[in-house]
């Protein structure tokens, strides 16, 4: 199956806009006092998506964005978005105090992790994205004055492609054990890309790597039209403000294998955190349960996996 989300795109388009939104909520949290990013409001900004500019400064507020009743909108995103930060943080840390000195970030996005956490000498993170992706968060933190605080390697590829050739060319290691981060992506791959993925990831990992991963509830049962016009009818106050998510992007067809199982047979042992979990961790409130939480926030499934000496 051809991906909705075929072709290249920016921070502003196609599945970068959703990257700019996490970076938006990214941004709330931090003016909330829940996570500290500091330089998700000047990527928003610099971006220059309207809304989503306006919605990271306060000026929107999601209150008056949202549908009434509705289980999908913006209300939900700033607690998520800071617990799956903070989860992948603590990754890094994890991964670093048991002497892991390669990660490799896939989908990157937005992501200033290399900017923020303080990382130990030697470590080297490689960060796969878009090449117009990759450009952008570059350039624009160093117009800020700002250098990552890490070695790190740009890797322009499209993860639904086979991006393990560039990825080498960068000298990554295959004989390290690497830690390896899928945040925010399986969402905006299809089932069968998905697999190829972790297919991947298995194939370049030596024993001892980690994968920390955001895994998506299985939709094949769902009506993927039905559940896009769920999503329309949620967002409509988004396209008054003159901003219009493409659900194309965020909606496949097609059996999607859990993650934690399809790992644990090519010899991961997986550890899971359901977002409930997650959010009640952190004391951040639950967010509201609806008929159908594999819409929502909710149906989200956070996993810490370790490669064993069996391959």
């Amino acid at each position: 199956m051809t991906p909705p989300n075929d072709g290249a795109w920016d921070p502003a388009t196609g599945v970068g806009a959703t990257a700019t939104m996490a970076a938006a909520a990214r941004a709330v949290a931090t003016r909330d006092g829940t996570i500290n990013d500091v330089f998700a409001e000047p990527l928003v900004r610099a971006v220059g998506v309207n809304f989503l500019t306006r919605w990271a400064t306060g000026e929107l507020v999601a209150s008056d964005l949202d549908v009434e009743g509705s289980p999908w909108g913006l209300a939900q995103m700033p607690a998520s978005i800071a617990a799956r930060t903070a989860y992948f943080d603590e990754f890094c840390g994890d991964a670093a105090a048991a002497g892991i000195r390669q990660v490799v970030i896939l989908a990157s996005g937005l992501d200033a992790r290399t900017y923020r956490l303080d990382w130990p000498t030697g470590m080297t993170v490689f960060e796969i994205d878009q090449p117009a992706v990759i450009k952008f968060k570059t350039t624009t933190l160093a117009q800020l004055g700002v250098e990552p605080k890490v070695d790190v390697r740009p890797v322009a590829a499209d993860l639904r492609e086979d991006w393990s050739i560039a990825l080498k060319t960068t000298d990554f290691d295959t004989s390290k054990a690497t830690a390896w981060i899928a945040e925010g992506l399986f969402g905006y791959l299809a089932p069968e890309a998905q697999d190829r993925l972790l297919d991947a990831v298995t194939a370049l990992s030596a024993p001892g790597s980690r994968l920390g991963s955001e895994a998506v509830p299985n939709t094949a049962d769902m009506d993927p039209n039905a559940a896009r016009e769920r999503m329309r009818e949620a967002t409509a106050k988004w396209r008054e403000h003159g901003f219009e998510l493409d659900f194309d992007v965020i909606a496949f067809e097609g059996e999607r294998h859990d993650v934690s199982a399809y790992l644990d047979a090519r010899g991961w042992t997986s550890v899971a955190t359901p977002m409930a979990e997650l959010l009640a961790g952190r004391g951040l409130g639950a967010i509201a349960q609806s008929d159908d939480d594999r819409q929502t926030m909710n149906g989200v499934t956070y996993y810490t996996s370790t490669l064993g000496t069996a391959r």
